[in-house]
């Protein structure tokens, strides 16, 4: 099985990047998308169902902003939309998709790159979201949470980790969170658990500052975070970068059926 994680920075964006042909020719199985940027009203037929795949989706209520998506070959059992918490549903940041034994979930946690006020609801956001991601872990499901967390957990993910220890995306605070997240609670990154020392390799978002690209300047905040028993299961992750759809790139991880 095959799940790919890729925050689009807007759909419409990377469709006209190539973005389409692009998954035709991976065939993932499920395909996680956050940043969708976009309403129902604004999906062309393809975005809606691309070929061979069901498409499903939470929008954002404020137009061009946020979004998650989930594409899958097979339809799901169950969806759900949201967390049923007002304020983080609003943005469109969490989408649930079940598969008999097996819950895929598409994440978009907030930055707070932009100001103190967006730093504290991303706070708010992590406090809670903490709590649901404790209760899941318990469910009986084997799930895999596929996104983009916003938060490099180490300094090995991230080129300028030195400069970075006061800002978002760095900060203690964060990087504690996502411990606790793993040593605690028990979720694993899979990505981590096959290429526990890769350092430059592991990049997956980019700024669009100071040719950041073009001298591989990135973070690592895009995971696929599972169960103990899920991530077992993972045999193979890259990083797609041959073709860029957004200013992050598809982190690519399969696993044993």
């Amino acid at each position: 099985m095959r799940i790919i994680t890729l925050n689009l920075n807007g759909i419409r964006s990377a469709a006209n990047k190539g973005f389409y042909p692009w998954l035709q020719q991976m065939q993932p199985d499920i395909l996680c998308m956050q940043e969708i940027k976009a309403q129902a009203t604004d999906m062309t037929a393809e975005m809606l169902a691309p070929e061979g795949y069901h498409g499903y989706f939470h929008y954002a209520d404020k137009k061009g902003y946020s979004g998650v998506g989930i594409y899958s070959k097979q339809k799901p059992d169950a969806v759900i939309e949201g967390l049923g918490i007002a304020d983080i549903d609003a943005e469109g940041r969490y989408l649930e998709c079940r598969f008999g034994h097996l819950c895929v979930i598409s994440l978009y946690l907030p930055s707070g790159s932009s100001g103190e006020e967006r730093q504290q609801f991303k706070f708010s956001v992590m406090a809670r979201f903490m709590l649901h991601l404790e209760q899941l872990i318990k469910s009986g499901y084997e799930v895999v949470i596929c996104g983009d967390w916003n938060i490099a957990h180490q300094e090995i993910d991230l080129r300028n980790y030195k400069g970075n220890k006061k800002n978002s995306g760095f900060l203690p605070e964060e990087r504690a969170w996502m411990t606790d997240l793993f040593s605690r609670v028990g979720w694993v990154d899979v990505y981590r658990r096959l290429h526990p020392n890769t350092t430059d390799e592991c990049y997956t978002w980019w700024s669009n500052r100071g040719q950041a690209w073009a001298k591989n300047v990135g973070w690592r905040i895009d995971y696929q975070i599972a169960t103990p028993a899920f991530a077992e299961k993972a045999t193979q992750a890259s990083i797609y970068k041959t073709a860029r759809f957004s200013d992050h790139a598809p982190l690519i991880i399969d696993y044993r059926c």
